[in-house]
């Protein structure tokens, strides 16, 4: 132990008291004879250091500290930034059985590019430490080898020697830490278990960034980010040549009680050389953060070096602390009452972007897949609408899960969809699809717990197993309805799309259906010109004078609303909405993984970038016949009333109009919705462009959308039956 006596006193006796049995053993913690402890408790105060050495080019350094015992880590402090007197004040306490190994004390420079930077060591000889009195210590950091002056560090250590009996009070209060820290939810079967000590997970969406630091000498830069919480890293990708990076990247994060919740955040610039270059850095207190709930937080780095936006969700929660746990969950019995009044229609101008409230109870799920080789999995539940994603904690070793939580959602839109996936987890962090669902929010019904049947990732068919769920609903008409005519809420992550031959093919079939309804109807009507029938010919021709003689622009908006309403009169003695939706002839698409593999072995070194070539054209022709797909399939299903509430609305604008267009001139109108259209940026100069009648389309389901949307029949036992929640 290099210390200094002028500035602290050692307080200790580095000699071994020698005697019979008469010697005070306790004296000294050193001497290992029959009548000696049985262990140690060491207990270390980190104060602060002094004068450490600089290692960041900008003159300072971001200490911070590891203590080891041989070849153990027993304790890490958290770093201190940009400062060579840092500051600590912690303190942590470890069992030793044996102190004749030292204390091995090393300061870090925290990751200035791949590695960190020691700043020096030094050892406490615990042999050295006088029993149960705290002994403070001046420890003078040298490098391996070396005599230059590198600062030194203060600390004070007590050490405490034992007895059998605390011995087995420790181990048995360290199981019980571990009992409660395992992710356990029913005390009854805790052999189950795995035992874990992460307390939730960290979802982090990295956004984008804004206004970087230029790092090259074209004024622009490479930026990625590197994030850190305790000992959870994840690196982004680097984005080329931009100071307003998106990355738009999802990634999971675990929760350590013991390690801290700061979340860190590093941006370096790409370099081809290998060295990267800092840019910036911030930090993000997650404990503060309100579980179960998404939040945008929008981070400034540090010294102005630009901004950092990200979604994150603290989730995975466990423990009967949790607010999430159903075991907590207690209605008030006004609340609901209350949330009846904050949606009621007379509250629509209100809060413009808050449509509703969603809450979904996840009970448990039935006769999942199994994914581990002793044939159980480990399953977790995640549930997302939108930008919104939470997640149950994980049930181990069983293929009927339950996880009893309930969690809440904002509802902006409520022609968002609901999905819930079900995953196994693996030891290495990577999870494995069990099952899907998804549900739109307009298709729930409120108060019914029931069991719905898992399927596949595309939700086209359905896979091993049922999940039970109870939602409830609540929103303002009038807000929603408001909320139809402006853009979608734009979701950050969604999946890669890719080229494939079978999706190719089945746009283009779908393109020509549609073609096909256009170019009969123009055959229908050149029949008429052509006499091909003349009673035909003689009917239109009349029906033709008669409507140009009496023409009147108002009559447009009511054509529409005979076709509305002949198809709702179909719908309505059919008893359902287009039996076409729920055929089982549908297009299924094969599983991305196989995909990716038959191409990695068909794929020739010679003619990869002429087939990433062609293969971007493909893409982009697939999506462009996709687009024009959906939205004829988006037109016809707003006719034919498969979602109800929209079709509604459209009935509702077209009767306003047939009102509007009678007694209102033309030119009025024309007037009206010009000066609207030329001053709205001078009187909303943020808001965004956009088309009302596309955005109203956007919500209303594709054919695809709409038997992905369809439910499947679960396969239950019997004593599992839906149960409906009565309401007083």
């Amino acid at each position: 132990m290099h210390s200094d006596s002028s500035d602290y006193a050692s307080g200790s006796d580095s000699s071994v008291k020698d005697g019979g049995l008469d010697a005070p053993v306790i004296v000294s913690p050193g001497l290992h004879t029959g009548l000696g402890p049985a262990f140690y408790m060491l207990t270390v105060h980190l104060r602060e250091g002094k004068d450490l050495v600089i290692r960041d080019s900008c003159g300072t350094s971001d200490p911070y500290v590891k203590f080891k015992v041989g070849n153990k880590q027993v304790y890490k402090s958290r770093t201190i930034y940009k400062n060579l007197n840092p500051r600590w004040d912690e303190q942590f306490t470890v069992p030793l059985d044996d102190i004749s190994k030292p204390l091995s004390v090393k300061v870090f420079d925290y990751d200035r590019a791949w590695n960190d930077d020691p700043m020096g060591s030094a050892d406490i000889d615990l042999t050295s430490l006088e029993a149960n009195k705290e002994t403070e210590c001046k420890l003078l950091l040298t490098d391996r080898g070396k005599t230059d002056y590198m600062g030194f560090l203060l600390v004070s250590c007590t050490l405490a020697p034992k007895s059998d009996e605390d011995k087995d009070q420790s181990r048995f209060r360290k199981s019980s830490f571990f009992r409660k820290s395992a992710r356990v939810t029913d005390p009854a079967v805790p052999k189950k278990t795995k035992m874990q000590l992460w307390s939730g997970v960290v979802t982090v969406v990295l956004v984008e960034g804004t206004n970087l630091v230029p790092m090259d000498d074209n004024g622009l830069s490479d930026p990625y980010v590197k994030f850190r919480l305790g000992t959870e890293k994840y690196r982004s990708k680097f984005k080329s040549k931009t100071l307003n990076p998106r990355w738009l990247e999802q990634f999971d994060l675990r929760l350590y009680d013991e390690q801290g919740s700061q979340l860190e955040i590093t941006v370096y610039d790409h370099d081809t050389r290998g060295k990267d270059d800092f840019m910036g850095r911030a930090l993000v207190e997650v404990g503060q953060l309100e579980k179960d709930k998404t939040h945008e937080i929008v981070q400034a780095l540090e010294d102005g070096a630009g901004v950092i936006k990200l979604l994150v969700t603290v989730t995975g929660t466990y423990g009967s602390e949790v607010s999430s746990d159903l075991a907590n969950y207690t209605p008030h019995p006004l609340y609901r009452d209350k949330l009846l009044s904050k949606y009621s229609l007379i509250n629509f101008h209100k809060a413009l972007e808050d449509v509703g409230e969603l809450q979904v109870k996840v009970f448990r799920a039935h006769d999942l897949h199994s994914a581990d080789f002793g044939g159980m999995s480990d399953p977790f539940c995640v549930l997302e609408l939108v930008n919104a994603r939470v997640q149950t904690q994980t049930e181990y070793k069983t293929l009927n899960p339950e996880w009893a939580k309930v969690f809440t959602f904002q509802v902006k839109d409520i022609h968002s969809v609901l999905e819930v996936t079900v995953y196994d987890e693996d030891r290495n962090k990577k999870v494995e699809f069990l099952g899907k669902i998804a549900i739109p929010i307009l298709k729930i019904r409120s108060g019914e717990r029931r069991w719905y049947a898992l399927k596949d990732r595309k939700c086209m068919h359905k896979t091993k197993g049922a999940i039970l769920l109870e939602m409830d609903v609540i929103y303002n008409h009038i807000k929603a309805a408001i909320r139809t005519v402006n853009p979608r809420e734009e979701k950050m992550v969604v999946p890669e799309q890719k080229f494939k031959i079978s999706i190719m093919k089945n746009n283009v079939n779908r393109v020509s259906q549609l073609i096909g309804v256009f170019m009969d109807t123009g055959r229908f009507i050149q029949s008429c010109f052509d006499w091909q029938s003349p009673a035909r010919t003689i009917t239109a021709f009349i029906v033709y004078l008669v409507i140009v003689w009496n023409f009147e622009l108002y009559m447009l908006p009511i054509s529409l609303l005979i076709i509305f309403l002949k198809n709702l009169i179909v719908a309505q003695i059919l008893g359902s909405v287009k039996k076409e939706h729920v055929e089982d002839d549908y297009f299924v698409e094969e599983d991305d993984d196989e995909d990716e593999e038959k191409e990695k072995q068909e794929e020739k070194k010679s003619i990869v970038d002429r087939y990433h070539a062609v293969q971007e054209v493909c893409l982009q022709v697939q999506q462009a016949l996709d687009t024009v797909a959906c939205l004829g399939e988006r037109v016809k299903n707003t006719f034919n009333w498969s979602v109800p509430w929209l079709s509604t609305l459209a009935v509702l604008a077209l009767t306003a109009g047939c009102i509007i267009l009678y007694l209102i001139p033309l030119r009025y109108l024309l007037l009206a919705w010009g000066i609207n259209k030329f001053t709205k940026k001078l009187r909303k100069p943020n808001a965004i462009s956009n088309n009302e009648l596309l955005d109203f389309l956007s919500r209303v389901p594709s054919d695809n959308e709409l038997l992905q949307y369809r439910e499947l029949r679960p396969d239950v036992p019997a004593n599992t039956a839906t149960t409906r929640k009565k309401r007083s």
